[in-house]
């Protein structure tokens, strides 16, 4: 976030705020299109970065055992589980994106504060999930149907956290000036 990457909830959770200020089938095309680059791009990058870290032997293989062990804790979610954990995250992240602005001074504090709750709840996030099953998916841990219902599960919570509940939240205070 810090270092401006184009993160799934951070870039689209803004986008939501022209279509609830005008709703139309052309904006919601705009921001379906929006979304689905921007979650594509994050999931490959995860993707290519765990095959590649974990495969190529660029990270020792002590650490990808440690790493597939953290990983494997996410896959234990049941999918009714991975999506009620990803609304608490979606929400929190987004609330990371709409204090940022005018946080001038502390943005790396509001970041670590904010990540850290995620952490302790056991959230979870669409990318950060792809990146886990990313990794459980190169080593054999887990199979793809399993994987993608995981991952489906936790970017409808993100959405309804991040994306629902915040752009709500944040229309109803700026719609006088929209």
């Amino acid at each position: 976030m810090l270092g401006r990457v184009r993160l799934f909830t951070e870039k689209t959770v803004t986008a939501v705020l022209p279509l609830l200020a005008e709703w139309s089938r052309a904006r919601l095309g705009h921001t379906a299109r929006l979304w689905g680059v921007v979650l594509l791009a994050n999931i490959v990058g995860t993707f290519v970065t765990t095959a590649l870290g974990s495969q190529a032997g660029l990270i020792p293989p002590e650490h990808v055992a440690a790493m597939v062990e953290v990983a494997a804790r996410f896959a234990e979610n049941t999918l009714p589980s991975a999506f009620l954990y990803g609304v608490p995250a979606g929400f929190l992240i987004a609330a990371i994106v709409w204090v940022m602005p005018s946080a001038e001074t502390a943005r790396f504090s509001i970041v670590v504060w904010f990540t850290y709750l995620i952490a302790l709840g056991d959230f979870t996030r669409v990318v950060v999930g792809s990146a886990k099953l990313s990794l459980l998916l190169v080593s054999g841990g887990i199979d793809i149907p399993r994987a993608t219902g995981l991952l489906l599960a936790t970017l409808a919570g993100n959405i309804v956290g991040g994306t629902g509940l915040f752009a709500l939240l944040a229309h109803a205070q700026i719609k006088e000036e929209m």
